[in-house]
């Protein structure tokens, strides 16, 4: 009796296996990137300065890094359907299938009102040619002590922002938008 209710157990199983079938296997996240692409926002505002803007092409993802004198910790990432510039409100024009506006809560200037970077072309930070995701990369404007910029990217892709310290007192704002999902 014992030898019947272990066949019929293993029947059942072999049973259930073939008429419902195996999970389904996921696919695996594209190199590893699991961030998302709704809004990352940290910290609080700060009077430490922007001082340079600067990307870079990596195998998976393109990278934008803001540089910053002092000590920073905030910033709001997003996708938006129009980046803005900050007290006009005025529409700043981008290339691309999806945009994110990228305020930092630093100003762009220092304490006497003199602009801390101040960027050859206002309308192309970086020169993007040949990047993967990134299309445009522009100053929307820096107001009450936080600064906006506007990025056009391919289509609207995973993200990440984070912030790393040094070398001496600076911070970088680093933000990675995925080649695809």
């Amino acid at each position: 009796m014992k030898f019947f209710k272990t066949w019929l157990a293993v029947v059942g199983l072999l049973a259930a296996f073939f008429l419902v079938g195996p999970a389904p296997a996921q696919a695996a996240p594209y190199c590893g990137i699991t961030w998302g692409s709704l809004a990352k926002t940290a910290g609080i505002g700060s009077t430490a300065t922007i001082t340079n803007v600067r990307a870079g092409r990596h195998a998976c993802f393109d990278r934008m890094v803001i540089d910053i004198t002092g000590h920073a910790t905030g910033y709001n990432v997003r996708y938006v359907s129009n980046v803005t510039s900050p007290g006009s409100g005025m529409t700043v024009p981008l290339r691309g299938g999806a945009y994110l506006q990228l305020t930092v809560l630093a100003p762009a200037y220092n304490a006497s009102g003199n602009a801390t970077y101040q960027p050859a072309n206002r309308n192309e930070l970086v020169n993007t040619s040949g990047y993967a995701t990134f299309r445009q990369l522009a100053m929307a404007g820096s107001f009450e002590g936080r600064t906006t910029l506007g990025l056009g990217v391919r289509a609207r892709l995973p993200f990440q922002v984070f912030l790393l310290d040094g070398p001496g007192n600076s911070t970088r704002v680093v933000v990675d938008v995925a080649h695809r999902w």
